[in-house]
């Protein structure tokens, strides 16, 4: 049996898998996000993008991508680590590691029949979502689980452990 590792893959890999489920008629779903501390809202909301076709592909942020978006402090867990997380889960059939703030050349690259953001996303805010469009896919928005969040965890475990924060 293979190691869920083997999902992760290098953007080259990635497109051309992607181009080889498309000549077999089979639907390709994309979305992207940090991934850091990988919690119960996580897995929900990849199994539900999952559910929109028959591959999900995941990008997740670079460590110095995840910086530039939430500040110096984060990510906690590094970028090997959160895509490996990521990989591990059943509904999830390819990682991709992206540099970028954002997921647009990616997004570019791979034009995936159906693009995943969540909810809180309005929809002409969606990197990529034009793109897509434009390729003749779809754009979906799904909403997260409530009471789950990466921030709520970091501050539940310095409220529990009496660190204060730098």
């Amino acid at each position: 049996m293979a190691s869920y590792r083997s999902k992760i893959r290098g953007l080259f890999e990635t497109k051309r898998l992607r181009l080889q489920l498309g000549k077999s008629g089979k639907t390709v779903v994309f979305t992207n996000g940090c991934f850091d501390i990988l919690h119960p809202g996580h897995a929900r909301y990849l199994e539900e993008a999952a559910g929109l076709g028959d591959h999900l592909i995941v990008a997740v942020n670079s460590d110095n991508s995840v910086r530039s978006i939430k500040g110096p402090k984060r990510p906690i867990l590094n970028e090997e680590s959160r895509a490996e997380l990521v990989a591990s889960l059943q509904s999830v059939g390819t990682v991709v590691i992206f540099q970028e703030d954002t997921p647009l050349e990616v997004i570019k690259e791979l034009l995936p029949d159906v693009l995943v953001k969540g909810a809180d996303w309005p929809e002409e805010k969606i990197v990529g979502a034009d793109v897509v469009r434009n390729s003749g896919g779809r754009v979906e928005r799904i909403h997260f689980a409530t009471g789950f969040s990466t921030t709520s965890i970091i501050e539940k475990v310095i409220e529990r452990y009496g660190i204060k924060p730098a």
